[in-house]
């Protein structure tokens, strides 16, 4: 098994695979833990009553998995063939050979594209509401976006939160209705519609944010404790957008059994279409991925 990306998805289906008796290598390209080895603080992964950070967490799953005998190379996956009995992966390391593959590629948030953002991540800058809401309690925040994600953020941060103030550059929300009412009549929510942010004010974290109309050009200011950027995710999915189907948001189609439409091949974690992305989620999908490997492998080896 050739396991691509070692985020938690990644990691659980090599120690999965490998406790299997499957030869296994995971292919990554920066340093275990994917998107959660930037969290700070995470809180909602079961077993760890103090919390851990993201960095760390990977480590621990690296380990765990290469205990049992997964191989980890750092590399760059520069193509891959995926279609046939045996699945090609181009490395800049070489070519490696497997009868089936993981893809645990994921998704990376779509940024605002402000100054100082990238700078900012974790001191007032959040991209996922549920990971990072409870640093906010009874504080202000901004969440900027008008679709399902930034609706669903602004409900969930309205329940800890002592304001929530969303910001969309339209004058209402793409979001489905099923979210409008509840939104509507919270009482610490509160709109500014037709408005981009420009500039995040800070000094050594957020205190605010710059608003400019997108009608009018007048520009405001908007106090706040952190700003939650809700404008989509990019899911990792370049190079198999010509050997796989994705969905309209371009994240491969596979449901919970994690196969995709090529016999061997499975998507888990952030990169497949799923209802919740989490580290608990992406967990999940690893475990069950290899569950239908070894069918996979029994029916046709």
């Amino acid at each position: 098994m050739i396991v691509v990306g070692g985020g938690p998805g990644g990691y659980t289906a090599a120690l999965y695979a490998a406790r299997a008796g499957l030869d296994t290598i995971l292919l990554e390209e920066l340093s275990s833990g994917g998107q959660m080895a930037l969290t700070e603080q995470i809180d909602n992964y079961p077993g760890f009553e103090d919390g851990i950070d993201g960095f760390t967490l990977g480590e621990k799953m690296r380990k765990g998995a290469e205990r049992f005998g997964v191989q980890t190379q750092l590399t760059e996956v520069l193509s891959l063939v995926l279609s046939g009995e045996v699945k090609q992966v181009e490395t800049s390391a070489g070519k490696l050979l497997g009868k089936t593959v993981v893809l645990a590629t994921g998704a990376s948030p779509r940024e605002l594209g402000v100054p100082d953002e990238k700078e900012l991540v974790g001191r007032g800058v959040n991209y996922c509401a549920a990971c990072d809401g409870m640093f906010y309690k009874g504080k202000t925040v901004v969440v900027v976006g008008g679709g399902n994600s930034a609706a669903a953020d602004a409900l969930l941060l309205s329940r800890v939160c002592a304001q929530v103030i969303l910001v969309h550059r339209r004058d209402t929300l793409r979001a489905t209705k099923i979210y409008h009412d509840p939104l509507l009549h919270a009482e610490n929510v509160s709109f500014r519609w037709n408005s981009t942010v420009t500039e995040l004010l800070h000094e050594d974290k957020v205190t605010g944010v710059r608003l400019r109309d997108v009608q009018t050009g007048e520009e405001s200011i908007v106090p706040c404790d952190g700003v939650f950027v809700s404008v989509g995710r990019k899911p990792a999915t370049e190079l198999v957008k010509d050997q796989l189907a994705l969905d309209p948001a371009g994240y491969i189609i596979a449901d919970e059994s994690t196969k995709t439409a090529l016999p061997g091949v499975f998507a888990v974690g952030d990169v497949r279409t799923k209802a919740l992305r989490q580290i608990v989620t992406a967990v999940a999908d690893g475990a069950v991925a290899v569950h239908y490997a070894e069918e996979y492998l029994t029916e046709n080896v």
